[in-house]
């Protein structure tokens, strides 16, 4: 979520849904797993209900060719965790939402895509979009700092 009162909405939501549907809870696996679903699938719903409503035309993003060149990858550059989350958040929702699903909940791009009904190709093009902005911020922050 974009702002800390989105989330806290989404978390809020997340626990109704949980203490809804206890009960379907097979004691298969981890409770923390099963509950950890629940609230991916709530923060999920809400993102697609906003991308509805911002009329997200996924379509015409994967048509924008993807210009980065891999060979300045050894380019390392230090950012703090503080900034990392300030630079993600001013991603785009379907950017942001892809990245945050693929790198910090470990979804392959086949989940992500049949979770959000989207094809495969789109998962990954947006994941590349989303990484490339944020390489792009990052660089921009850097080199402020330097100079």
């Amino acid at each position: 979520m974009k702002n800390k009162t989105e989330a806290d909405d989404v978390f809020q939501d997340a626990f109704i849904t949980l203490f809804q549907k206890i009960d379907q809870y097979k004691f298969k696996g981890s409770f923390e797993g099963w509950a950890k679903r629940i609230f991916v699938n709530e923060a999920l719903e809400v993102l697609r209900k906003k991308q509805r409503q911002l009329h997200i035309a996924v379509n015409t993003e994967i048509q924008i060719e993807d210009n980065y060149d891999n060979t300045s990858e050894n380019n390392r550059i230090s950012i703090t965790q503080n900034e990392l989350i300030k630079h993600i958040k001013q991603l785009p929702d379907n950017y942001r939402m892809i990245f945050n699903l693929f790198v910090f909940e470990g979804y392959s791009h086949k989940e992500i895509s049949e979770k959000l009904n989207i094809a495969e190709g789109t998962s990954k093009s947006l994941l590349s979009r989303a990484k490339n902005l944020l390489r792009l911020k990052i660089n921009e922050e850097t080199s402020k700092k330097v100079s």
